[in-house]
């Protein structure tokens, strides 16, 4: 569905200033797939998401989606935006409606929708997201908390209904109540054959939640498959400069007394065999 190929992105060529954000980069992102996207700052991460609908031409490369190159011009801005939505980090400071309806329907209005489709969309992403739509739809998005203010972001983006969210950091500054909130209703979206992206430095997040894991590192693609591989390789995981999962690190530990403990994603699962060994 999307692919990157052999692409480079430059900043400030011809100056001082010159960084090569990009190097080289190719991957493929298909129908259902859940995927992180991590590195440290600057390695690439933003730029990589920014190619995803166009909001920046690579330098080198092409970007194509269902085959079509997307920067060649023969393919309408609205057509990409509508299969490729990107909920950039701390969404809620680019509100702007008087109401929450307002907030969510402006992206389907922009797609040309009719009143009756534009209701529809927007009573679908919010019931998406959990909300009770009597409750909610007619509040100002300024007066919610966080948690809500930023499942009112991602709504936003699943009222057009894409093919791919991309997902930048989308539980930054929030509790781990708040975080769980997001991941349980995004989670859904893969049953229904959506592809999500989350660009996150948080490894403990990239670990729980992604099947397929992207790692980059000063501009260059170091990684690219499942999650739980990359972060049993402890050394690349060092080397660019990352840490090791709380639940990989406890299990570690674990091993030396008992060598027979599974491999897990959730920490509950270890705890609960420590439990049920440990009371033989």
């Amino acid at each position: 569905m999307l692919e990157i190929r052999n692409v480079s992105v430059i900043y400030d060529p011809k100056t001082i200033f010159k960084k090569e954000a990009l190097i080289n980069v190719s991957l493929k992102i298909g129908y259902g797939e859940l995927i992180s996207i991590v590195g440290k700052i600057g390695s690439g991460k933003s730029t990589l998401i920014q190619l995803f609908n166009g909001l920046i031409k690579p330098d080198q490369g092409n970007v194509f989606l269902n085959g079509i190159d997307i920067n060649e011009g023969n393919v309408p801005r609205k057509e990409i935006i509508k299969k490729i939505g990107i909920v950039f980090q701390y969404p809620e400071e680019q509100f702007f409606a008087e109401t929450v309806f307002d907030e969510i329907a402006f992206g389907p209005r922009n797609l040309g929708q009719n009143d009756v489709k534009v209701k529809e969309s927007v009573l679908y992403s919010l019931e998406t997201m959990g909300f009770n739509v009597s409750e909610i739809i007619e509040r100002s998005p300024f007066h919610l908390s966080g948690g809500e203010k930023r499942r009112i972001a991602i709504a936003s983006i699943l009222a057009m209904r894409p093919d791919v969210i991309v997902l930048d950091e989308p539980a930054a500054g929030m509790d781990y109540e708040g975080k769980m909130s997001i991941v349980t209703q995004v989670r859904k979206q893969i049953e229904k054959g959506m592809t999500v992206v989350f660009v996150t430095h948080d490894m403990d997040e990239a670990f729980y939640l992604s099947d397929r894991l992207i790692a980059l590192d000063k501009g260059y693609v170091v990684f690219d498959g499942p999650s739980k591989d990359f972060f049993q390789n402890e050394p690349l995981v060092n080397k660019i400069g990352l840490e090791i999962p709380f639940t990989i690190s406890f299990r570690k530990k674990l091993l030396k007394c008992f060598p027979d403990i599974p491999f897990s994603k959730d920490i509950d699962s270890l705890i609960e065999f420590l439990s049920v060994r440990l009371s033989h």
